[in-house]
């Protein structure tokens, strides 16, 4: 169901060798016949850690050219994390960014929107997703269906420091994709399974009543930063929101290289099968923004 990593092709490099050193995060759409991409650059702990998020178009969905970049110095932030990049059905741009609180293991989520991608850049932010005390937010999944916003979230606890890497999956809904209602935890760790740390939503498909998603978990906290992936689904209920994920079984998906992480998956219909992006671990353990398509 994902394609042959090593068939894949090379979307943006991280911005130097070694671990730590990512690009990826990606979130992207097709709109009028363009891919747009958002995705997020990074440096290792004590070295920026994630310093942009590039914003970039391509009309084959492989070479892309940039059209703009987020920096995080111009938010209150220690760093930026897996943006989300969105067109309203008024034909706005939307960019969820995830941020990190300086001095902390709290993370927010902030909005930017504008009537052109490019102008994200300098957009007024405005706080959606906040957290709280207890929890971190961030790495939304957000897609508008009908006439209702769908948004799934990574939710850290943070009653621990040290454990403060778990996560689960929490849904949520919203009539104007600001303002979000929150319907509990929808994807948690299983006891003894590869995902046991926790299981962080990477994608969705919705086809009708039926939930296509990706998903990357850990097993322990020693895997944190090298997730891999699986699959899940889940169904609309009667109310029109979605319910609990499934899980598939069987192993998780992996990169053959390196630390074997495979993460942060996007997807973007294309004729005859489906566009992903994927965040790979190379051998170096650093990683890249890779990219290919499957077919039915």
């Amino acid at each position: 169901m994902l394609p042959d990593l090593a068939e894949t092709e090379l979307v943006a490099s991280p911005p130097h060798e070694g671990p730590g050193a990512w690009a990826g995060g990606p979130s992207a759409l097709v709109h009028e016949g363009m891919t747009y991409l958002a995705y997020r650059l990074r440096r290792p702990v004590g070295e920026g850690r994630g310093f942009s998020n590039v914003l970039a178009m391509s009309p084959d969905g492989v070479h892309f050219e940039r059209v703009a970049v987020v920096p995080r110095d111009r938010f209150d932030t220690d760093s930026l994390e897996r943006p989300a990049l969105v067109r309203t059905p008024e034909g706005r741009w939307r960019l969820y960014v995830s941020l990190a609180t300086p001095g902390t293991k709290h993370w927010r989520v902030e909005l930017l929107e504008a009537d052109r991608i490019g102008a994200l850049a300098t957009a007024p932010a405005v706080t959606v997703l906040p957290g709280s005390d207890h929890e971190a937010v961030k790495d939304p999944v957000v897609v508008h269906d009908g006439d209702r916003w769908h948004l799934w979230a990574c939710v850290h606890p943070l009653e621990s420091w040290d454990d403060a890497d778990r996560m689960s999956t929490h849904y949520a809904t919203s009539a104007d994709g600001l303002d979000w209602t929150w319907h509990g935890a929808v994807l948690t760790g299983r006891p003894g399974a590869w995902d046991a740390r926790g299981a962080r939503v990477t994608s969705v498909r919705i086809d009708g009543d039926q939930l296509l998603a990706t998903y990357d978990g850990r097993a322990s906290a020693e895997q944190n930063w090298e997730e891999v992936t699986g699959f899940a689904t889940a169904h609309r209920r009667a109310d029109g929101l979605f319910g609990p994920l499934t899980p598939h079984p069987g192993d998780p998906h992996r990169s053959p290289w390196g630390s074997g992480g495979l993460r942060y998956l996007a997807r973007v219909p294309v004729e005859g099968g489906t566009r992903w992006y994927l965040e790979v671990a190379r051998p170096d353990d650093s990683h890249e923004l890779r990219t290919g398509i499957t077919t039915p």
